[in-house]
C-alpha cells in the first residue's frame, strides 16, 4: 500500500512538472507572440510616419516652387509697370514737344 502512495505521489508529481513546463512554454510562445505583434506594429507605425514625413516634404516643395513662381510674376508685373510708365512719360514728353512746336497752337 505505501508503494502504491509513493507511486501515486511520484506520478502527480510527475504530471505537476509536466503540466508546469507546458503552461512555462505556452506562456512563453504567447509572450514571444505578443512581442512580434508589437514589433510589426511599431514598424508600421514606422512605415506611416516615413510615408507622413515624405508627403510633408512633398508639400512643402510644392509650397516653395509656388512662392517663387509667385515672386517671378510679381517682380515681372512690376517691371512691366516701370515701362508702362516710362511709356506714358515719353508719350507726354512727345505731346509736350508737338504742342510747343505746334505753329498754330492746337493740341488735341
Amino acid at each position: 500500500m505505501n508503494a502504491l502512495i509513493i507511486v501515486l505521489i511520484v506520478v502527480a508529481v510527475a504530471v505537476a512538472v509536466v503540466v508546469m513546463v507546458v503552461g512555462l512554454a505556452l506562456a512563453g510562445r504567447r509572450r514571444e507572440a505578443q512581442l512580434e505583434s508589437r514589433r510589426g506594429e511599431a514598424q508600421d507605425a514606422r512605415d506611416l510616419a516615413t510615408v507622413s514625413r515624405l508627403e510633408a516634404d512633398k508639400q512643402a516643395a510644392e509650397a516653395e516652387e509656388r512662392l517663387a513662381r509667385s515672386k517671378r510674376e510679381s517682380l515681372a508685373a512690376e517691371q512691366q509697370q516701370l515701362v508702362a510708365q516710362q511709356h506714358r512719360a515719353t508719350a507726354q514728353d512727345l505731346q509736350t514737344h508737338a504742342d510747343d512746336i505746334d505753329p498754330d497752337g492746337t493740341a488735341e
